[in-house]
């Protein structure tokens, strides 16, 4: 008579079945690179031609990811032409990631339920090795396909027959182009290795890096709400959405590095669109919502450190009521850009009436040159400047902080 089943046994969750397109695709790309190449590299001699259209194509690819699947099809960013979306298309799809609808899907939830154990697909909180690649090996339920949140998607043609036609894309790309240039420069063997197997493969590593390390190591400069980190080194991996602290909290804006020295190609190639044609609507953050979100991130770390300091009872008050005053006028500031943001609404209520009115009567004012807008921008800037001046502040307030 067999014996019952422990109760522990009874409850041992039972392991995600395998998924085997990428179980088999990842061996299949990485062994070769492993095997084959460096044995190829010291038998053969290699001119420099597959190695900088391995780089080459490596860039394609990636910002094929970066602003096409990613800022422009998952996040919406800006709106782009025809032209650009057939180019993204097909090398974000030579990136071998998926086609657009399932990524942005799914990229998406990750957002919705970032650092979810059970809902996020690539939770952080599951470990390097799960939000790197694990997640991809398994049918884990978190990763179950659902377009309900891409309706958009589906009426974009392009992503259609993306999505229709994705083995296309996504092989005939990875062995046509490789073997064509292999066979123009007399060296195809040299080409599959380098520019199609080798190019793929870090393609794929410093993708996964976004998932698994902007994660993990770096600063959170604007939000300590999720894992997400800037991390300087992984954008100039990953064609800048190393800066993934911002991206988390201010998904909707096209760029990911926001200052001028931030490595952002992605950001830089979007715009360079947008002066011939090729893209519009490009979303920025208001440069306030960033200054309070910052100043916001000093005062959880000022609290954080008045919480577990050791400093004696008096210079405590003193400091607890210099960062409550801070505090007080931060909000002061906040309070009076949201009033000027219900007057700027009104103005612009009052210019389409004034536009209205124009049409019937051609006036000749516009609301650029108006006075009311003139007036309500240079009270925005002052704003701005108040609370860049107010982190300042806050920033050497932490340092006497410390230093107690």
């Amino acid at each position: 008579m067999d014996s019952p089943a422990s109760p522990l046994a009874a409850q041992a969750p039972q392991k995600a079945p395998i998924n085997w397109p990428a179980a088999i695709m990842f061996p299949l790309t990485t062994l070769p690179v492993l095997t084959v190449l460096p044995w190829y590299l010291v038998t053969h001699e290699v001119s420099a031609a597959p190695w900088v259209w391995a780089f080459i194509l490596l860039w394609l690819n990636g910002l094929g990811i970066t602003a096409g699947y990613h800022r422009l099809w998952a996040h919406r960013t800006y709106s782009a032409h025809p032209a650009l979306k057939w180019f993204l298309a097909l090398f974000g799809g030579m990136a071998v990631q998926n086609s657009i609808l399932i990524w942005a899907a799914m990229h998406r939830v990750h957002h919705k339920h970032v650092d979810h154990i059970d809902h996020d697909p690539y939770s952080a909180k599951r470990g390097f090795w799960y939000s790197h690649m694990g997640w991809m090996l398994r049918d884990y339920p978190s990763a179950q396909l659902d377009y309900s949140n891409a309706k958009d998607l589906l009426d974009d043609k392009v992503v259609m027959f993306q999505h229709r036609h994705y083995l296309w894309f996504a092989f005939g790309s990875n062995i046509v182009i490789p073997v064509a240039l292999g066979f123009t420069y007399g060296d195809v063997w040299s080409f599959v290795l380098i520019a199609g197997f080798l190019r793929l493969v870090v393609n794929h590593h410093v993708t996964f890096f976004i998932n698994s390390l902007a994660h993990m190591w770096g600063r959170q400069p604007y939000t300590t709400t999720n894992t997400a980190r800037d991390n300087d080194f992984i954008a100039l991996l990953t064609y800048g959405e190393g800066y993934h602290n911002y991206h988390h909290l201010f998904q909707m804006d096209y760029r990911n590095g926001i200052q001028w020295w931030h490595f952002d190609p992605t950001k830089w190639l979007i715009a360079a669109c947008s002066w011939v044609g090729l893209s519009k609507d490009l979303k920025r953050v208001p440069n306030f919502k960033i200054q309070r979100a910052m100043l916001q991130a000093q005062f959880e770390r000022a609290r954080e450190k008045l919480l577990h300091s050791r400093t004696n009872p008096s210079r405590l008050t003193d400091l607890q009521h210099l960062l409550e005053t801070e505090w007080q006028q931060f909000s002061q500031t906040v309070a009076e850009w949201s009033k000027l943001q219900g007057e700027k609404l009104d103005a612009a209520k009052l210019h389409m009436a004034e536009r209205v009115h124009e049409a019937q009567h051609q006036l000749q004012e516009r609301w650029e040159a108006s006075e009311m807008k003139k007036k309500l921008a240079t009270l925005e800037r002052a704003l701005e400047e108040a609370l860049e001046m107010q982190r300042q502040r806050v920033a050497l307030l932490r340092m006497q902080m410390a230093a107690a």
